[in-house]
């Protein structure tokens, strides 16, 4: 054993500021203690939890290599961000083929005005970032902070990369926490703006129809008009779409399975563990993290909000008989499926024989789309107002 190496870590663990590494190992075993004893999205809170503490290490070799006689090279953790996040966001790419794999559109297909809750469900987005701008963050770091409510990591990932954010690691961080914990910030939220006669409401599940033709054209034509109005989402909601596109071919479900199951629980925990990378205690530890974590909590209501008062809206032209459930408009947040889980929960412990999954399911899946063109607007609309400022 080295006692000088092990002499010369200590000391560097209590020099200066470096007391904040001890917290960031407490914060790294309080994300595995969610993922473990909570079940909180494991298979992302479990490798963020393990990274923390492994790139928080004194001269951890994860962020540098020393080797000796040359330059320090980069450690693995260090490579992985800089080539499939940093570089190219090639991780949150290959993640959403992943997902699009994953989603039936077809009760969305089936009942396409809940299409318009994917949108209505991102007004935190907005609502954030006028809340940061006002609290003294510039444009750039206010967007990113806001674009936490699109409970989209992958999104989340690309507009702060992009917009080159100083509070990056704090955005990654809370984006992927706070989805974690939408089964307890989401009731708490809808119960906030709703009442038990609300709660109530019964939606019939009688879908229409949805042709296999239909299944193939939406992920095309859906690409088609998002590249047409937010061009910076393109790669995201592209990817999202050719994944999609692989389920519903017909012709490819060796890959679409491979899709599901493989490449996006391989991915997510090499993304978990990367995004640790940006977790650094001299990066993380400060007053704006906080923050961000409050700006977060803010637009994960407020979007749960706006997507509530949007049903609430439309009730007011609809027929007896024919109202929307106001909770569903909640899981037109991007959080899938847990948002339309929790709608679901609630309309049960409301009454036991209310399903309204199906309908959950159709607004949050609208809703993944929704995110991603809400991030492509802000990637447009930021840097017009950086020229203009």
């Amino acid at each position: 054993m080295d006692l000088d190496f092990l002499y010369r870590s200590f000391t560097e663990i209590f020099s200066g500021e470096n007391w904040k590494m001890i917290v960031m190992w407490v914060i790294g075993f309080i994300l595995i203690y969610l993922a473990i004893k909570k079940q909180l999205e494991p298979a992302l809170l479990l490798p963020m939890g393990f990274g923390a503490i492994l790139i928080n290490l004194p001269f951890s070799g994860a962020i540098d290599q020393v080797l000796a006689g040359v330059l320090p090279a980069p450690g693995v953790i260090e490579w992985m961000y800089n080539v499939g996040i940093e570089a190219s966001e090639a991780m949150p790419l290959l993640l959403f083929i992943g997902i699009g794999a994953m989603i039936d559109f077809g009760p969305l297909l089936s009942n396409p005005k809940l299409l318009f809750f994917g949108a209505a469900a991102q007004f935190g987005i907005f609502a954030t970032v006028v809340l940061a701008v006002l609290c003294g963050f510039n444009i750039a770091d206010a967007a990113s902070a806001g674009i936490i409510a699109a409970a989209d990591g992958p999104t989340s990932i690309m507009v702060g990369n992009l917009l080159k954010t100083q509070y990056l690691a704090a955005v990654i961080v809370v984006a992927y926490s706070y989805m974690a914990l939408v089964p307890i910030i989401q009731p708490f939220a809808i119960k906030l703006v709703t009442t038990k006669k609300e709660r109530l409401i019964r939606m019939p599940y009688n879908p229409q129809r949805v042709t296999k033709a239909s299944k193939i054209i939406f992920p095309i034509a859906v690409t088609i008009i998002a590249g047409l109005i937010a061009p910076a989402s393109i790669a995201l909601v592209g990817m999202l779409m050719f994944g999609n596109l692989l389920r519903e071919c017909g012709v490819l479900d060796m890959l679409s399975d491979v899709a599901q199951k493989t490449l996006a629980n391989l991915v997510t925990l090499l993304l978990g563990i990367t995004v640790a990378f940006s977790m650094k205690a001299t990066e993380f530890i400060r007053i704006e993290t906080l923050m961000i974590m409050g700006f977060g909590l803010f637009g994960f209501v407020m979007d749960s909000i706006g997507g509530v008062l949007f049903a609430k809206l439309i009730n007011l032209f609809l027929p007896k008989g024919k109202k929307i459930n106001p909770m569903v408009g909640a899981a037109g947040i991007s959080a899938f499926p847990m948002s339309s889980r929790v709608v679901q929960k609630l309309g049960i412990e409301a009454d036991p024989s209310n399903h309204l999954l199906m309908h959950a399911v159709s607004a949050n899946v609208s809703g993944q789309i929704g995110s991603v063109v809400a991030g492509g607007v802000v990637l447009a609309l930021v840097p017009l107002m950086l020229v203009g400022a």
